[in-house]
């Protein structure tokens, strides 16, 4: 019996991709991985996260931006698409992405955690948001709690600090702060 071939994608065959495909993909070492839409509960407290946000930075060199901006990891080439993204100063596009909708300067990203994507999120994926040299910090939100993880920049290593129900996060690298309830927080419950 035959193997099927499996062709090793460029990030430009990636891109090109993406702009016709109806669902999002991650990028990695030529392999091209479809991503799963999220629950509901996943979507509000990602909306919950960057309406917060939005309002923490009214007034600052600061944007908030969705899911729907694709952010790449140039240290070792992953494309991904994080939860929430926020860059402060000048954005800074791939020179790899000739329609300019990638992102390689972020100061925040958030990623809301489900049970499929938690060891991905804590694990591979932030090791490679860790190699991003504008990264501050990465705010990772607990799927089945209210728990909110910050992972920041200390020096040329990332310290973690948790929070739960009752508590701010406070974000040095924005001068915000959040509260986890706020987070988590559901208007239809």
């Amino acid at each position: 019996m035959s193997q099927l071939a499996r062709r090793a994608f460029t990030f430009a065959d990636y891109v090109f991709l993406e702009e016709s495909s109806p669902i999002k993909h991650e990028f990695l070492d030529g392999v091209v991985y479809a991503m799963a839409g999220g629950s509901p509960d996943h979507a509000a407290v990602c909306a919950n996260v960057i309406r917060l946000l939005g309002v923490a930075l009214e007034g600052k060199r600061c944007r908030v931006f969705t899911s729907d901006l694709r952010i790449r990891v140039q240290a070792t080439g992953l494309g991904t698409y994080p939860d929430t993204s926020v860059i402060c100063g000048r954005l800074e596009l791939d020179p790899e992405d000739a329609k300019g909708h990638t992102a390689i300067n972020p100061t925040l990203l958030v990623e809301v955690s489900s049970p499929s994507t938690d060891d991905y999120d804590r694990g591979e994926k932030l090791a490679h948001y860790k190699r991003i040299a504008s990264l501050r910090e990465v705010l990772l939100l607990a799927h089945d709690e209210r728990r909110v993880d910050l992972w920041r920049r200390a020096g040329g290593h990332f310290t973690q600090l948790t929070y739960q129900s009752g508590e701010r996060v406070v974000l040095e690298s924005l001068d915000a702060t959040l509260a986890v309830d706020e987070l988590y927080r559901d208007p239809l419950a």
